[in-house]
């Protein structure tokens, strides 16, 4: 029965809370429940959050039997945000996990991360994790970049080291933190995009919260089938006043890199034209710290004719199958941090 009661002695045995909110898409939702049930981290429930009325959805899931499968079913949609706290609101763990329902974990996921969380000091530990990215035949793992504990996490999200590096640090189906956490600090209802970078970055704020990033990809990240997604749509405009209303959460160095790695990339990609371009240019200067790396990403998005950006994105993917995947196995077959091409 999906919607079983859990008994006290159980709710006091739930470990970790895994939030799933989902709407139309009950294949690739299967995929992500059955990735949650085969962890090997056993104290843990799944709260499925279908946002509004989804006859298929709720079928699809009558397939599993497991009693740690609870479903949570909202009368309206309320979009990706309200389904995540609707999911922690019901959640009886003491650990509150999130992921997308076009994503899947890797079998060990939240035993690392819960080894990781334990492993410090801190009275709100938050774990994220760098993810495995299937783009057709390709595999690699993303972010390049390693996270420095104590250092601004702005500049852990948008400070790339190498034009290969890309967009997926603390992704949203990488996090994990205390329930208190969460209750205190719920996702922001009303963003299209930046939903997971908008709550890390208000999360940091609070006294007491510390990151850790497990070098290991524990998350499957799918971008190979062409699905609509909001993290992929190419609205600059939106970008652009969501990283001036966080400015005062971002160093100037994050802020001039987020301009020139997500506006100027987006606004490139919409054929937003020459006038916008130089208004991101303009802040890129007036309102950040530009440093070699971030004015070399600029140029690449905005000076480089369209063409040579197309050979250079062939490029990347060629040396992606060769060895960007094998540039994180060591010897032994554990993992390790690739070296970053320099920019």
């Amino acid at each position: 029965m999906l919607t079983a009661e859990i008994s006290e002695t159980e709710e006091a045995a739930v470990g970790v809370s895994v939030v799933i909110p989902t709407r139309g898409r009950p294949g690739l939702l299967a995929k992500a429940v059955a990735s949650v049930l085969r962890q090997d981290f056993g104290s843990l429930e799944v709260i499925v959050v279908v946002d509004g009325e989804d006859a298929e959805t709720r079928a699809s899931l009558e397939m599993f039997s497991d009693t740690r499968l609870r479903v949570v079913e909202l009368a309206a949609r309320v979009g990706g945000a309200e389904a995540r706290n609707a999911g922690v609101g019901a959640a009886r763990g003491k650990w509150i996990a999130f992921l997308d329902d076009d994503d899947e974990w890797m079998p060990h996921k939240l035993s690392r991360q819960i080894v990781a969380a334990r492993r410090g000091r801190a009275a709100w530990p938050v774990v994220s994790s760098r993810v495995m990215v299937r783009a057709g035949a390709d595999e690699f793992v993303r972010p390049l970049r390693t996270y420095e504990p104590g250092s601004p996490v702005g500049e852990f999200l948008f400070c790339r080291k190498s034009l290969r590096d890309g967009p997926f640090a603390m992704q949203t189906s990488t996090l994990m933190m205390p329930r208190e956490l969460m209750l205190a600090v719920p996702f922001r209802s009303g963003l299209r995009r930046h939903q997971d970078w908008d709550w890390v970055l208000r999360a940091e704020r609070v006294l007491g919260v510390e990151f850790a990033v497990v070098d290991e990809p524990l998350v499957v990240y799918r971008t190979e089938d062409g699905r609509a997604s909001v993290g992929r749509a190419q609205d600059w405009e939106f970008s652009m006043k969501w990283g001036r209303e966080m400015r005062g959460h971002l160093s100037a160095k994050a802020y001039s890199w987020f301009l020139a790695a997500e506006c100027a990339s987006r606004a490139v990609k919409s054929g937003a034209g020459i006038a916008v371009y130089g208004e991101i240019a303009r802040r890129f200067v007036l309102d950040g710290r530009p440093s070699l790396g971030s004015a070399v990403m600029l140029v690449f998005f905005v000076g480089l004719p369209q063409g040579l950006r197309e050979k250079f994105h062939r490029l990347v993917r060629s040396w992606r199958r060769r060895d960007s995947c094998a540039a994180f196995k060591d010897g032994r077959g554990g993992v390790r941090t690739a070296i970053s091409m320099e920019v």
